[in-house]
């Protein structure tokens, strides 16, 4: 399963760890993504999703069915 949100598409960021002496490693910034299923009424199923908390909260203002229907209309696999 990749690190990736399936409603905003925030993929793992890269960067550098910079020691006390200043040595630079490189280092990944991951995704806090989570799995949460939700009942799509339009659907008539539940469906599971991998979510980070913004999209879980995007969810929660414009609706369960509005946010399924632009995946879907983007050609996401649901």
């Amino acid at each position: 399963m990749s690190r990736r949100c399936q409603v905003t598409g925030a993929v793992p960021g890269v960067g550098r760890r910079i020691s006390h002496s200043h040595r630079r490693t490189s280092r990944v910034f991951g995704v806090n993504v989570q799995r949460k299923r939700y009942y799509v009424p339009s659907l008539g199923r539940t469906v599971t999703l991998r979510l980070t908390p913004k999209a879980i909260k995007q969810i929660d203002r414009r609706g369960v069915d509005a946010v399924v229907a632009e995946m879907v209309a983007r050609g996401e696999r649901i």
